[in-house]
């Protein structure tokens, strides 16, 4: 099958409610070890990700403790106010902020 896929990598700064909503719907008791891609970046940085995949763009969005939190605390409510592509509206949690 051919993979013509536009291909992102997504920090958890720029994760939107859409791609969020994903992920959970895709790991609903969250990601394991066996889930998780590494590969190094550009700059030969190793990055640890999970994959969700829309019809047109396959997202690889970096783990971390963040996601994690923010994916067991997951609500559809708390982002109906927000546009589905939005970056800002998918905060860290209040006790995991930079």
């Amino acid at each position: 099958m051919k993979d013509n896929l536009k291909r992102v990598i997504v920090d958890f700064k720029k994760l939107t409610p859409e791609i969020l909503a994903l992920l959970v719907e895709k790991y609903p008791d969250g990601y394991d070890d066996n889930h998780i891609i590494s590969f190094r970046n550009a700059k030969n940085e190793l990055v640890e990700a999970v994959e969700v995949t829309t019809e047109d763009t396959k997202y690889l969005v970096k783990v971390s403790t963040k996601l994690a939190v923010t994916m067991e605390n997951y609500d559809e409510d708390d982002y109906e106010d927000f546009q589905g592509d939005d970056p800002d509206a998918v905060q860290p949690p209040e006790d995991l902020e930079d």
